[in-house]
Parts: C-alpha cells; structure tokens; sequence
C-alpha cells in the first residue's frame, strides 16, 4: 500500500471517528433535554380546541414546576391522576420510533398523558359560574378569552361546582369547555377532580407542529389579573 492510499485510508477513519463522536454527543445532549429540561408531546384529543388541536406537536418546559412556579392559565401536560383515560393498550410502535422517543428524537406517546390548562392553584376557590357565565376563582370573575363554546352555551363550564383546591394540586379545565373530559367531571373522584402537581409532567410552551399550527401557548396571565 502507497503512502498517499494510507493518508487516504486513516483520514477516512478519522473522518467517521469524528462523525460517530459528533452523533454519540448529539444523542447524549437530546436523552439529557429530554429527560430534565425540554419534552415533546402529540395531543391526544379535541378538549384543547382551538388553542391546540388533535395530533398537534406540543414542546413541554420540565422546569415547570420542578424549579418554576406553576402559574394560572399555563397549559400543562400530565400524567393520568387515575381514571381519567379509558384503559386502552400502548400504542405499537416500531422499535426505531420507540428508541427515537426515548432519546427525546420523537413525540411521546400521549396514551397516558392528557393536557389542559391551570385554572386553580393550590387553596383557590373556583366556582361556576356567575349570573354572566364567568368561571368566579377566590370570588373574582375571570374573563376567559381563549375558551371555545358550542352555540348557545354560555356558560364557562358544563358542570356547576364549587370547589377549594387541595394543598399541592391543581384544578385544571379544557379550552374547548363543553367537551373536555376535565376537573369538573371528576369531582366525585379521589381527590376531588383536582390533579396533583406530582404528576404535572411540565408546561406546554409551543406547538412545534405542524408548521401551520407553530405557535407559542400564552397563559393569558391579563385574565387573572384581579384574582388574588
């Protein structure tokens, strides 16, 4: 062998040394955002509409509430406090998306995992509704401006309830109010509809896709403003 064939032959190697070395970096810092910083969800259903929609592409902030506060009107995405979801079987999923969603490369699957938003904060009294159909938190009538209602619904929740949200929990509700299966339909559950913030995954920051759906998902904090 010529030494021009063997300068060829170790700049080669070193060549896909160095791109093995690159990839291996690049799967490390994706399994580490993913596992303590930034998650990728599917949305499992229609209760978000129109803010989010069925199949959209959600980035999760894990700081929220690990290390940032949860606030009122964040969207957040948790885990099944128990009996929320039908009992339905894991979705199959070819080995290849399966090592892709565990080093954060893909969505995670959304079977066990619902997303609303944060209506009530530990202690808070949320009632519904006021003469005007206002959600009332600590007494306060909220303005919600990302609701969606059927016709002639005007109310700003299906059920009637009047409820304090237990200490390390939250009461959460869906945008799309008269069909979102959320804290109001629980109330005769353990815990009383409210979630606990332990299984709070994070919140929801953007809709990553598809890019007609990109967005960031504001908490709408203006129509909290009043509530104390």
């Amino acid at each position: 062998m010529t030494d021009v064939a063997v300068k060829r032959r170790r700049s080669t190697l070193l060549f896909v040394r160095d791109l093995l070395i690159i990839v291996l970096i690049a799967i490390v810092v994706s399994f580490v955002v993913k596992t303590f910083l930034i998650r990728t969800f599917f949305v499992p259903s229609g209760s978000m509409e129109s803010t989010l929609q069925v199949d959209d592409r959600i980035m999760v902030n894990e700081l929220v509430p690990s290390l940032i506060p949860l606030e009122r009107g964040d969207v957040v995405v948790f885990e099944d406090p128990g009996g929320w979801l039908p009992a339905t079987p894991a979705s199959a999923l070819s080995p290849l998306d399966s090592v892709l969603s565990f080093i954060g490369l893909a969505p995670q699957d959304g079977n066990n995992h619902l997303v609303k938003r944060v209506i009530g904060l530990p202690g808070d009294t949320v009632q519904c509704c006021d003469s005007f159909g206002h959600l009332l938190i600590n007494g306060v009538p909220v303005t919600e401006s990302y609701i969606t209602l059927d016709p002639g619904q005007t109310d700003a929740g299906a059920l009637e309830f009047s409820i304090t949200v237990p200490e390390n929990s939250i009461w959460v509700m869906g945008d799309n109010r008269d069909h979102s299966r959320d804290s109001s339909f629980h109330l005769g559950d353990p815990g009383g509809g409210a979630v606990p913030i332990s299984r709070v995954v994070g919140r929801a920051i953007v809709v990553s896709w598809p890019l007609e759906h990109w967005a960031w998902l504001d908490n709408h904090a203006s129509d909290y403003l009043g509530v104390k």
